[in-house]
């Protein structure tokens, strides 16, 4: 599953630099999936959609930071638990009970945004 980000957040940036995947974005940012990565070309989102990596969406919150659940991997293949969580100060980086992924399609996404 992905985590996310509650409203909870003081908006100190510790988590952002600390994800492998560049899935955190600063509140008010727009993002896309070839963001901080090599990802160039077509990319199938979540929901099955097919899109331009490279197409900037919307931010997903104008409050606090925030995890594009598209690109968050738990640090899976990375690191033993999320790093956001693990450096967040208050706690805020909880898994996102509307993702719920297996290892497995983790670690597929991580090979489609690592390549």
């Amino acid at each position: 599953m992905a985590i996310i980000i509650t409203d909870e957040c003081i908006n100190c940036g510790a988590c952002e630099p600390e994800c492998p995947n560049n899935a955190i974005y600063e509140a008010g940012v727009d993002w896309a999936i070839s963001d901080g990565n090599t990802v160039t070309g077509v990319y199938t989102l979540l929901d099955g959609s097919v899109v331009d990596a490279a197409a900037k969406y919307a931010a997903i919150s104008n409050e606090v930071y925030y995890i594009v659940p598209d690109k968050c991997t738990e640090c899976i293949g990375f690191h033993e638990e999320p790093q956001c969580a693990a450096v967040c100060p208050v706690d805020c980086c909880v898994p996102d009970p509307d993702h719920r992924e297996s290892e497995t399609e983790l670690l597929e996404r991580k090979e489609r945004l690592h390549l």
